[in-house]
């Protein structure tokens, strides 16, 4: 059998999978320039978060259609349009005169990435033998994993040097650059949508889902925990949500085949997948605005601060994957659920004397942590389904991974706001502190909660195949 892989083959990926960095960068480099954006174009933090968290719901969204898309149109022409999206969004973005255009532009590039990331994992998957299908996603999770730490120090030193908009300049000549290697080396066909129909109603339904949760949260953060509107909301999401799922189980036509996740392993492979990408951008988040408030670090070293965990992190991602290649999902996955538990436990235990060096050195330990767990948890994930659903199985992926970041930017940003409404202070450093605690704290048992089901599915199902 031959397991090698093609020069044509690797290019195609890296077209894809470049674009989608691109697309991540600009979304976590947009974070560290908040505290100026707030005051140049006159809004206030929760308004311009939505620069993010509305950039993840759209993203999150377009993915949800692509395990059809992937099936109706060749990755070529996806590919083209996505491209076309990125750089019209930029030039958007770059020439934005108000917070409105500026968010327009951002949503024009989350069409981009809501296509580019399943399509780079389709490739895989399609192209890259068993064999070598957890080094290949490895180095795929670099993509998704590094861009949203390199991020903020590219928009912290861009930020710092000129100002927020050359953060698009910057971006420009490399769209131009992966169209010119994509339009030579993607190719492939669509399986075809024979017998299928697109579901327009269950896309509606998972956007009205998707954007209540984050409104909700959005009410907590605006009134408190325990406002009526926020219970309100809590109370129409959960309506909304059995509404969706007797039609998804009633309807003959299903945008993605949710019946896979009666897979156990997949499941919890899922759940962990997910929550891993909820730390990484939630840090992400946190981290330089608890930099800059607190700690009275410029947006350039905050940035820079989050640099070393980031090139650390992705080199791990490869070796994580050739273990899972050579030794299955065990070993990487119980060392990325200790060492996300424990940097998680250590950001909420010295929240309150935290300094620059100190979040350098537990960032490290994170990030490490989540690149040998987020490509492992993703290979496994897909070896738990054969033929026409592994796209239904990408797509469900790509979909919780990207609302999994735009959830913890939403969920920790509101905790902040939430503290400042109810401590009866106006001091903002102690309210950051405050708040960072209790985010950091929620990041805790969420980690713990990833360790276990590690630990579970190696006991329950791995072990009895030993």
């Amino acid at each position: 059998m031959d397991n090698s892989v093609s020069t044509r083959v690797k290019l195609s990926i890296l077209a894809v999978g470049l674009l989608s960095f691109t697309g991540i960068l600009i979304e976590t480099s947009m974070n560290v320039t908040f505290p100026t954006l707030v005051k140049m174009l006159n809004v206030s933090l929760g308004t311009v978060q939505w620069l993010t968290t509305g950039y993840l719901l759209l993203t999150t969204i377009v993915m949800s259609t692509t395990a059809y898309l992937l099936k109706k149109f060749n990755p070529l022409k996806l590919f083209i349009f996505a491209t076309a999206c990125c750089f019209i969004g930029s030039l958007v973005c770059l020439m934005a005169p108000d917070f409105p255009v500026l968010l327009g532009g951002r949503l024009l590039q989350a069409v981009s990435t809501g296509l580019s990331t399943p399509l780079m994992f389709n490739l895989i998957f399609e192209e890259i033998p068993t064999s070598k299908l957890g080094l290949y996603t490895g180095l795929a999770g670099i993509v998704i994993s590094l861009a949203p730490a390199l991020g903020p120090t590219y928009g912290g030193v861009v930020n710092g040097l000129w100002s927020w908009r050359e953060i698009f300049v910057g971006v420009l000549p490399l769209i131009i650059l992966l169209f010119i290697i994509g339009i030579f080396t993607i190719r492939g066909q669509a399986r075809g949508t024979k017998g299928i129909s697109f579901d327009y109603l269950s896309v509606a339904g998972l956007a009205i889902i998707f954007s209540t949760i984050l409104f909700t949260f959005d009410q907590a953060g605006r009134y408190g925990w325990d406002s009526k509107k926020f219970l309100l909301w809590v109370l129409g999401s959960l309506v909304i949500f059995i509404i969706f799922t007797w039609y998804n189980r009633q309807s003959s036509r299903q945008l993605i085949d949710f019946s896979i996740l009666r897979v156990p392993v997949l499941r919890l492979r899922l759940f962990g997948y997910f929550s891993l990408q909820f730390i990484n951008i939630g840090l992400s988040f946190v981290l330089p605005i608890f930099a800059q408030t607190v700690l009275k670090l410029d947006s350039a070293q905050a940035g820079l601060m989050l640099l070393p965990g980031s090139l650390l992190g992705a080199a791990v991602g490869p070796i994580a994957g050739y273990m899972y290649d050579r030794r299955g999902a065990w070993i990487p996955l119980l060392i990325s659920g200790l060492l996300i538990t424990v940097g998680s436990g250590l950001f909420w235990i010295k929240s309150e004397s935290l300094t620059m060096v100190g979040i350098i050195w537990i960032y490290i330990l994170v990030r490490i942590g989540f690149s040998m767990g987020f490509g492992v948890s993703l290979s496994d994930g897909s070896v738990q389904v054969k033929g026409a659903k592994k796209s239904d199985q990408n797509s469900l992926y790509s979909m919780m991974q990207q609302y999994a970041g735009s959830l913890g930017t939403n969920v920790l940003s509101v905790v902040i706001s939430a503290v400042a409404i109810t401590s009866g202070t106006n001091n903002e450093v102690l309210n950051t502190i405050a708040g960072a605690k209790i985010d950091f704290a929620i990041l805790t048992v969420l980690s713990l909660l990833v360790l276990l089901s590690i630990i579970y599915v190696y006991f329950r199902y791995e072990r009895q195949k030993d």
